[in-house]
């Protein structure tokens, strides 16, 4: 079968032939991936930025991990799932045997072995992954909007990270994927006011404005930040899911007295913000980095109740062998959420 994978430690991915997955064994199961979306973490590893190191010793490696699909086969000690559900599947997904699983904290266990960065993931027509990891799906929730439930599981951790209630004026930085997941369970946590924000960024912009989201600056544009300024000037939160320096200080000076800015974006490079500032207003930054089974299970019941609004998450729908293209779209920022689906073609 053929299989989207970072080959070597530089630059690029590439479609190759790969074995099968092998039997199950265990507590594994293999999933027959029906949907699998291009994360802005595929996008580093493609370009083969600082932070993805560990990957070297386990390259050539299979990318992907948000995806959904059918089980097909599982191994003798698998108990929650059966052959013929439909699931989402957790990457990072617990061990259920290392110290810290055993003693009931599997958030922090100390063997995850992510899917698509240290084991070979969701883009290709079947994988190997952990039942632990597999969450059925509710009736209303097709396999192309399963496999938007990590990438929202972001956005939901980080709305709660940031403690969004009820009449709440929030900004987001970065209309991307991330970006909007944020702004929806901003929205549905109670938010009356939810700008999103973007710089040269007319496509993904245009995408919150489907959602339902009018208030988006391009700070392109002149006199985009000073309407910013002006409209959301001492709002109480500020999300960051852009993974630019700049977003930091831009976002810090827009809080009111003890606002909370979450950062959620990963970054290349160290920030630096005025600090003095920073302690006189008793600012918060607080991080936010991938979701709990609870968050998961949130956006699956938020996608149950109203799935047409997530959809028009997705503007890019391409066949396994043509994931590189839709890696240059996504590069582009002339998608928004890119699905590859294996099946197809």
């Amino acid at each position: 079968m053929k299989a989207l994978r970072k080959i070597a430690a530089q630059a690029g991915v590439a479609l190759e032939e790969v074995p099968e997955p092998s039997a199950p064994q265990g507590t594994d199961v293999i999933v027959e991936v029906e949907a699998a979306g291009i994360c802005g973490s595929d996008l580093h590893v493609d370009d083969w930025t600082p932070g993805y190191e560990f990957m070297v010793p386990l390259l050539p490696l299979t990318l992907g991990h948000e995806f959904a699909g059918r089980i097909v086969a599982v191994g003798p000690d698998v108990e929650h799932v059966k052959v013929g559900d439909r699931v989402t599947v957790m990457p990072s997904a617990p061990c259920n045997a290392c110290p810290a699983c055993r003693a009931g904290d599997s958030e922090k266990c100390q063997n995850k072995q992510t899917l698509g960065l240290r084991r070979d993931g969701g883009f290709a027509p079947r994988v190997t992954a952990r039942a632990s990891g597999c969450l059925p799906l509710p009736d209303a929730v097709d396999y192309e909007l399963a496999a938007l439930t990590e990438p929202l599981g972001v956005g939901a951790t980080a709305v709660r990270v940031g403690g969004v209630g009820q009449g709440d004026r929030v900004v987001v930085l970065g209309p991307g994927t991330i970006g909007q997941a944020l702004a929806i369970f901003a929205r549905l946590s109670g938010a009356t006011d939810v700008a999103v924000v973007g710089f040269d960024d007319a496509p993904r912009l245009e995408t919150c404005r489907a959602l339902g989201f009018d208030q988006v600056y391009d700070l392109k544009e002149p006199g985009a930040m000073d309407r910013l300024k002006s409209d959301f000037g001492g709002c109480d939160v500020v999300f960051e899911a852009t993974g630019k320096a700049v977003s930091i200080t831009d976002g810090l000076a827009l809080l009111r007295m003890e606002g909370v800015f979450v950062m959620a974006g990963i970054h290349e490079e160290d920030a630096r913000f005025p600090a003095t500032d920073f302690v006189r207003r008793r600012l918060q930054i607080r991080a936010s980095h991938g979701a709990r089974g609870p968050e998961w299970r949130r956006v699956l019941a938020a996608m149950a109740k109203e799935p047409e609004i997530f959809r028009k998450m997705i503007t890019h729908r391409l066949p396994l062998d043509e994931a590189v293209r839709g890696f240059g779209l996504a590069h582009e920022r002339g998608a928004s959420k890119v699905m590859i689906l294996p099946g197809q073609g």
